[in-house]
């Protein structure tokens, strides 16, 4: 049965994508905030980045369970007759 996604289920899964990738930047680069701006809240130590990704990582998980959601309920619609 096909189903049509809608622009709502997008959004969320580009804001999961978006933040997981901040993630993994911080996974590889934990300075990447300093190398990208120049500036150091955290005195070079990466505590600000792995803030962000932390607090990234729960955005990227609600995204993708709401967007999951958002793909069950449009396919369990039943299509105009």
């Amino acid at each position: 049965m096909p189903f049509r996604l809608t622009r709502r289920f997008w959004s969320e899964i580009v804001l999961g994508v978006a933040s997981s990738a901040t993630c993994a930047a911080t996974a590889l680069s934990p300075q990447w905030l300093e190398m990208l701006t120049g500036a150091a809240p955290d005195g070079g130590d990466g505590s600000v980045e792995w803030g962000w990704a932390i607090a990234l990582a729960v955005v990227a998980f609600g995204a993708f369970g709401v967007a999951g959601r958002e793909a069950r309920l449009s396919s369990s619609v039943d299509p105009p007759a």
